[in-house]
């Protein structure tokens, strides 16, 4: 949940804590400890990612504005058309009842949670849910829900009946806090203090609801960061023991892959894409932000690539704002990168429009035009082992050229198995020469329906390319049929 960009961050950093009851400590490891730990020479091996995950793609769903009747049932009818495109994993955004008190706009916050256990009733009831979650299982797919830890709404039961589970001011419940006392401005929900243990049982306890009475998969978990590393390593082990979840946090913090969580945030990437859009940074750049990521998590977990989502689109603006005539070249980079693409609602329709956050706003879905575009990008990183995720995937290598400012080359390989990919990061029009990698083979560009098969003398070649083209090539197994 993010209202005001500098605000969001605010809290990512410091979490909600005051003076008068701090929340519980989040690590015996202390921050400075942190940054100097590299995290590339330890193992995630403890933590159990679903099989299925190897390859998935996440497509984050706003119930609200999916469609006009903003209802579960409705969103039944599009799962075909979302397995078509290439979709593994459907991610909904809070599916609870909204609180009402202090709610800002008309409808209110979906992160306002009024009730754990119970669904939004303008969306559905809790049987309409469990339809829907068995027939995106029927599909092929699944599902994992929003999850809000770090505050409720106002009129959630929990504030009435156990006010000692929130953090408190001179003893009244409070908003959520910068590190100097101040609001952040979240009025709409009240802060939770995470020193009481019994507190703590029961947000897990209404975790657990959801995957045993509508098995659902996973979890994206908001604001994952300002809440207690240890509560997580309980909760993730607890959830485990049920099923083998899907853990995403919003949060970019190397510690809390040691409590469990699988997937992170790739904020640093989605920024540095925006950066890139706007001149700000350079080809270069990228590699800088490989070598730090490399450093900076555990072997095996990977980040969730994102051109937008629900809080970029509505707060900062849509891709067309914000990486205008780049936005597809940064969604090849999205999917080709070491990490899980995420698709957010509207966007196979070129949606051009900011969703309101607080009012009903439904998509205006219009021809699904860039359905095929994606549908590309998923089926590659499906049936290439090359672009896998985490330890199922392939090296990354970068591909010298002769221009690697504007130019950013790259091979994701893993025996065989090998993806090329070639993007102008300018609005010039380039020629660039590549060089000194194994580009031996035949090989197809996935977005060139009638180009030959292409060969690469003396693993060499020279490209051509338009302001923010992108190229994508797939060395040619003669075995497989790549048609499928």
């Amino acid at each position: 949940m993010k209202y005001i960009l500098p605000l969001f961050f605010t809290l990512l950093l410091f979490g909600c804590t005051n003076n008068s009851t701090p929340k519980a400590d989040e690590t015996t490891t202390t921050k400075k400890e942190e940054k100097n730990i590299d995290y590339s020479t330890i193992s995630s091996d403890n933590n159990p990612i679903p099989g299925w995950a190897k390859n998935a793609t996440i497509y984050e769903l706003n119930t609200r504005q999916f469609s006009k009747e903003g209802t579960f049932k409705a969103v039944e009818s599009e799962l075909p058309r979302l397995k078509e495109m290439g979709i593994d994993i459907i991610w909904f955004m809070p599916i609870h009842p909204i609180s009402k008190i202090k709610r800002k706009g008309g409808i209110g916050s979906p992160y306002a949670v009024a009730d754990y256990k119970k669904t939004n009733p303008d969306y559905g009831t809790l049987e309409d849910f469990k339809s829907l979650v068995s027939n995106i299982h029927k599909n092929g797919m699944y599902a994992i829900i929003d999850w809000v830890p770090n505050h409720t709404g106002w009129d959630n039961l929990w504030v009435t009946e156990h006010p000692e589970w929130y953090t408190q001011v001179d003893g009244k419940i409070t908003d959520p806090l910068n590190e100097d006392g101040k609001s952040i401005g979240w009025t709409d929900v009240a802060d939770l203090n995470y020193d009481n243990a019994d507190m703590r049982a029961a947000m897990i306890d209404a975790m657990s609801f959801w995957v045993k009475e509508c098995d659902i998969d996973g979890f994206r978990c908001d604001v994952a960061g300002s809440v207690p590393v240890d509560f997580w390593k309980n909760a993730i082990s607890t959830l485990d023991n049920i099923k083998t979840m899907f853990m995403l946090a919003e949060a970019e913090e190397p510690p809390l892959h040691e409590a469990g969580f699988d997937v992170y945030y790739g904020w640093k990437f989605h920024h540095l894409m925006n950066d890139l859009a706007k001149g700000k940074k350079n080809a270069v750049d990228l590699d800088r932000y490989r070598w730090d990521r490399e450093h900076s998590f555990l072997q095996g977990v990977y980040p969730m690539m994102f051109t937008s989502n629900h809080d970029e689109n509505s707060w900062n603006g849509t891709v067309f704002e914000r990486m205008g005539a780049g936005h597809k070249t940064f969604a090849v980079l999205a999917a080709t990168f070491e990490g899980t693409p995420l698709l957010y609602n509207g966007m196979e329709s070129a949606m051009k429009k900011r969703l309101e956050f607080f009012e009903k706003d439904a998509i205006k879905w219009g021809n699904y035009e860039y359905t095929d575009f994606y549908k590309r990008l998923f089926d590659l990183k499906h049936r290439n082992p090359a672009l896998w995720n985490g330890r199922n995937g392939g090296e990354f290598e970068v591909v010298k050229n002769s221009f690697d400012l504007k130019i950013y080359s790259f091979l994701r390989k893993k025996g065989e198995d090998k993806v090329l990919v070639v993007v102008n990061l300018s609005d010039k029009d380039q020629r660039v020469f590549i060089s000194e990698s194994d580009l031996s083979g035949f090989w197809k560009d996935i977005f060139a329906d009638n180009e030959k098969e292409k060969t690469f003398k003396d693993n060499r070649g020279i490209f051509s390319l338009k302001p923010w083209e992108y190229k994508v090539y797939e060395r040619i197994n003669k075995s497989v049929d790549y048609k499928k």
